[in-house]
């Protein structure tokens, strides 16, 4: 019996197997539907809860947990130690026997999230490790393996289900673990890269989306992607990753990150490149609001996204409560980060922070949860978020800090609204309200109700009337002979008046806008609205700036190229690489990193030379590294681009006379990515690449 029980198991797994190669071929002949032209109608129906949250906790966890930040003589380490601290796989996989978490507990997780004031959940499903924290079929590198053997997506579906959470899942499409994956680490000599399919990893990876997409009810509602910016990826890669979770679960929402050209930790998609449903700004909070793109900050309370036993360099709630009102008010989401301890439990510093976060948001929730972006702008005393409700208007102004004379002055909204109260205290004594001008003022008490940030709700009837200052538009804020500039914001019923003296534009002081201004000094421009001779709007001013050029020198006999110097060492920032002993010196056409060790990590170079510019001008110049960059001309740094981080952009301004001008640009890598981008332009020269041709050295004797 026991024999012809084993022949018809036998028989059934080579029936599935043949089941599945059939299925693996047909899938190549099978056409995918394409939802990356969607109807706005139907994106809007899909973004719609993820637009109302604006509020959600981001949790990292898996292995990194284990050693908890600490390696050898470090503590510095997080959620990237198994390659920061270069482990051995074999020895990375040694957690797996040590991770049990016996303290987790889904119902505690979850109800901390929502009496926080949360709408959704973000949890690494697998981080870049490779390790899934779920019941993966296809893989024994999971939470299966370990002592706990509990499917912690499971426990967190069902409690998220039942308490009206929205779960969402993190996933890596980096994987340090499984042998398919390409590129190896720099440092992995033990793990040869002969032999793997970078193709079949994408099919493991297709197989853990389609058990993560099945498998747990509605969850996830997100599909959160990472570890995308390895040239092994690209758009193409990421349309087919895009098309293939949506037809396993249509409605779900994917962030940038499945495509390529994300420009670093900005988190936006380059312009005219595929960026799934929203960008992913990390650790920073775009300046301004960007309409009609959706976006979310994600964020950390301490340094670290795992847990780091030593990390206790922890937000305070009064700025995370500031964080949370700026990113509303700009019309974005904010994602929250905690990172528990291998046994389980969040650090006491992230418990303690929202819970008093829960405390604000449960008075003052409205004023964050399905609002849109400040039709004012940001104040110096705080910001505005917007609310339709009933056919009327909510403006709630978030007042981080009161004005010293306690007034607030709202320019440009014409409508008075009919109630201004306290959202947390509606029965204290209302601010005053007046009509002044072109604004609304209002009077503010000498107490404010909350510590942290005490929101004032203006109730208008339907739509408020509300006149923007027009904007001024220069190609920069600095010139070197004359510079033309434009203003915009007029209307068929208004106009544009303008003074060049910095003084608020009146009737009687300033000109009509009707052709773009000709600049030859440095001015100070000055532009408001006005309908029927009477200001509308608040005067918007911007400073142009006329720099006399630096002049040329003359080095004596030079030769193409800069001279390259190169350094060896562990930095957290560019160091001072004139009192170290280069590894290596050299000349090189342009800023080429070759001479670099094998590993391509903890380096770094000096270029040093000088560049020929071509004529008098402004000269931009911008370095996009990773990690930190600086760059200096004639001993002036134009450029500050230091520290850890991702791929960064930053650029900076000089006026140059034509001529030679010497250049220095320094760069470090630590670990992990590796790039260094040095573009220059100018008054007449769009953004490019500097060219070999205008690099030159002094020959050294």
């Amino acid at each position: 019996m026991m024999k012809n029980n084993f022949k018809l198991a036998l028989f059934a797994a080579i029936l599935l197997a043949l089941g599945m190669v059939a299925c693996h071929s047909s899938k190549k002949t099978v056409q995918q539907k394409d939802y990356l032209n969607e109807p706005d109608t139907e994106r809007n129906q899909r973004m719609e809860w993820w637009r109302e949250a604006r509020f959600g906790l981001f949790i990292h966890w898996g292995l990194y947990a284990v050693p908890a930040g600490e390696w050898g003589a470090k503590n510095t380490y997080g959620e990237w130690i198994r390659t920061t601290a270069e482990i051995p796989l074999k020895t990375y996989d040694g957690f797996v026997d040590k991770f049990n978490p016996t303290q987790f507990s889904a119902k505690d997780w979850v109800k901390m999230a929502k009496d926080a004031g949360m709408k959704y959940i973000v949890i690494t499903s697998k981080h870049h490790d490779g390790f899934a924290i779920y019941d993966s079929k296809i893989s024994d590198f999971d939470v299966m393996a370990t002592p706990f053997k509990r499917d912690i997506l499971k426990e967190l579906a069902d409690e998220c289900q039942k308490e009206g959470i929205k779960l969402c899942f993190y996933h890596s499409i980096m994987d340090w673990h499984h042998p398919d994956y390409l590129p190896r680490r720099n440092w992995e000599k033990d793990r040869p890269a002969e032999g793997a399919n970078f193709d079949r990893y994408v099919d493991y990876m297709k197989g853990q989306l389609k058990e993560l997409s099945t498998n747990y009810g509605e969850a996830p509602h997100v599909m959160w992607f990472d570890g995308e910016w390895e040239s092994t990826w690209n758009s193409d890669r990421g349309k087919d990753l895009y098309n293939y979770v949506r037809s396993l679960k249509p409605n779900i929402i994917i962030n940038n990150r499945v495509g390529a050209h994300r420009d670093g930790m900005a988190g936006f998609t380059a312009p005219g490149q595929f960026a799934g449903d929203f960008g992913t700004p990390e650790q920073e909070i775009p300046a301004t609001g960007l309409p009609g793109v959706d976006w979310e900050s994600c964020m950390t309370m301490n340094d670290n996204w795992g847990y780091n036993r030593a990390d206790k360099n922890f937000k305070s709630t009064k700025e995370l409560l500031h964080n949370l009102a700026d990113i509303a008010s700009k019309g974005g989401n904010f994602l929250l980060n905690v990172g528990p301890t291998a046994e389980g439990l969040f650090p006491t510093e992230s418990i303690q922070r929202l819970k008093e976060m829960g405390e604000w948001m449960s008075k003052n929730g409205e004023s964050i949860h399905g609002t849109t972006a400040s039709p004012l702008g940001s104040y110096d005393w705080g910001r505005v978020t917007m609310k339709t409700k009933g056919g009327n208007t909510l403006l709630y102004l978030h007042v981080f800090e009161a004005p010293r004379d306690q007034r607030i002055v709202l320019n440009g909204l014409a409508s008075m609204p009919t109630s201004a109260t306290y959202l947390a205290a509606p029965m204290a004594k209302s601010p005053v309200i007046k009509k002044v001008d072109d604004a609304v003022l209002l009077e503010l008490p000498r107490e404010m109700p909350d510590k942290h940030n005490s929101v004032i709700v203006l109730q208008f009837n339907g739509k408020p009337r509300i006149y923007l200052a027009p904007e001024i538009h220069s190609p920069r804020d600095v010139f070197t002979k004359n510079l033309e500039v434009t203003l915009s914001g007029a209307t068929a019923d208004t106009e544009i008046r303008y003074t060049l003296d910095g003084s608020t534009p009146k009737m009687e002081n300033s000109k009509a806008y009707k052709v773009p201004i000709s600049l030859t000094k440095t001015t100070t421009v000055s532009a408001r609205l006005f309908s029927n001779g009477q200001p509308i709007s608040g005067a918007t001013q911007k400073t142009l700036t006329q720099l006399e050029p630096k002049g040329s020198s003359s080095p004596g006999a030079v030769a193409p190229g800069l001279q390259y110097f190169y350094f060896e060492g562990d930095w957290t920032k560019l160091p001072n690489f004139d009192k170290m002993m280069a590894v290596k010196k050299g000349t090189v056409a342009n800023f080429d990193r070759s001479a670099k060790n094998a590993l391509g990590e903890r380096y770094g170079f000096e270029f040093r030379g000088f560049i020929k510019v071509p004529e008098a001008s402004i000269y931009t110049f911008s370095t996009a590294s990773d990690d930190g960059s600086s760059l200096t001309i004639d001993q002036e740094l134009v450029v500050d681009n230091d520290g850890l981080h991702g791929t960064k952009k930053v650029s900076g301004n000089i006026a140059l006379q034509a001529g030679y001008h010497e250049i220095v640009v320094r760069y470090f890598n630590q670990t992990g990515g590796e790039d260094l981008k040095v573009t220059w332009a100018s008054e007449s020269l769009a953004e490019q690449p500097i060219p070999d041709a205008v690099f030159f050295h002094v020959p050294r004797k």
